[in-house]
């Protein structure tokens, strides 16, 4: 008889709608598989492994559970992740976040103080018996993922991401409903910004990627978009806001504006200790934009942080569609040994790429393809040829 081999599933990093159904479709695979395939859900990403105790079966109950058909039945029917989520980096600890049964010959202490604890998470997965990994996450979450490959470890990746920022895919999940969601919202904003005569300012998610606020404004006809790609002149988009209020018969004009952009000569506004893969907080460029609008110009203006609503609620149709996709495909993967992978979507096709490729590079907008760096607009000069979603 040949022995059950035990596959962990993951989520780690900011929830997305899709994140559900990804899990849905790896459990539906491998139980409709001719393998005899476990799946064990790991709760709070990374932060199980570091918090598993194998000498203390309350926390192997608490952060571990068996997946079958009959337990994810119904989750894809919300966003989210039922198996919670955390920005843990197993290789990036701070000393007093490490349990103190972690010993200290599995501590290996880095230049800046912190602690790698990769030796206590090989350990770990050793004892929950566990033959492969399928974190679902973004860049960071899957850079930890790449380095369990490294160490010798097999795992299969999943991209997600609202930002759409994970390098080798063109699209990862999360990122339509973001953008279905910020569309609604700036459509919605619009009577607001009409009945006042205002100048809308809505902030979106997006560090390093201004994908978001791209195709939101594109979408949504927004007289301005701002991106994180591109340093802006903050005089020059208030001329711009100027004329666009005084040609619109309502009255009002309305933009998007990336959190991770930042004007000429400035800075990214962001705030607070950087979590454990080296990111600060961001967030309040909208405000300061819209505050210059009203000192400079004397234009009064709605200004709307969009935040987590972006991410907030059940998935879209193509984001279920991804997410089912990606998640019959990486346990396909998985059970081939194709391992060291992340499950991919390339100009339309589903593919596979090598998990290192995560880390090589940051994947941000085409700028000279897709932006009117210029005139702070979106910029489709040509459709022929392109992809069906230009990602």
């Amino acid at each position: 008889m040949t022995e059950k081999r035990r596959v962990g599933i993951l989520t780690g990093g900011g929830d997305v709608p899709g994140l559900n159904v990804a899990i849905k479709a790896v459990v539906k695979r491998a139980q409709e598989h001719e393998h005899d395939v476990e799946i064990i859900g790991l709760r709070r990403g990374w932060g199980s492994v570091v918090n598993i105790n194998p000498d203390d079966p309350a926390t192997i109950a608490e952060l571990t559970e068996p997946l079958d058909e009959r337990r994810v039945r119904t989750i894809d029917r919300t966003g989210g992740t039922f198996l919670h989520t955390s920005r843990t980096n197993p290789s990036n600890m701070k000393p007093e976040d490490i349990p103190d049964f972690v010993a200290a010959e599995d501590r290996v202490e880095k230049n800046d103080g912190r602690i790698d604890i990769t030796r206590y998470v090989l350990k770990v997965l050793d004892f929950l018996n566990l033959d492969a990994l399928i974190p679902i996450g973004g860049d960071d979450t899957l850079s930890y993922a790449a380095r369990m490959h490294q160490e010798g470890f097999q795992v299969v990746a999943i991209p997600k991401t609202m930002d759409n920022d994970v390098f080798g895919t063109d699209y990862c999940i999360g990122f339509s409903t973001a953008v279905t969601r910020s569309v609604e919202n700036i459509t919605a904003v619009r009577t607001v910004c009409g009945s006042h005569e205002r100048v809308g300012v809505v902030e979106l998610f997006g560090r390093n990627s201004g994908e978001t606020s791209l195709f939101a404004a594109y979408l949504g006809d927004v007289d301005r978009a701002v991106i994180s790609e591109v340093p802006f002149d903050l005089d020059v988009l208030i001329d711009f806001l100027k004329s666009d209020r005084k040609r619109n018969p309502s009255h009002y004009a309305i933009m998007t504006i990336s959190e991770g952009a930042f004007p000429i000569g400035g800075e990214i506004v962001q705030s607070g200790e950087a979590d454990a893969y080296g990111h600060q907080k961001l967030g309040g460029i909208g405000q300061m934009v819209a505050e210059e609008i009203k000192n400079r110009a004397g234009m009064h203006t709605v200004y709307q942080q969009l935040a987590y609503l972006m991410r907030s609620g059940s998935p879209d149709s193509l984001d279920r569609m991804v997410a089912v996709s990606f998640g019959n495909l990486a346990f396909d993967q998985v059970v081939l040994g194709h391992t060291g992978r992340m499950v991919a979507l390339q100009q339309g096709n589903y593919t596979t790429v090598p998990l290192p490729m995560v880390i090589s590079a940051k994947k941000t907008v085409d700028v000279t393809a897709l932006y009117d760096a210029k005139n702070y607009k979106p910029k489709i000069k040509d459709m022929l040829g392109k992809p069906m979603f230009m990602y």
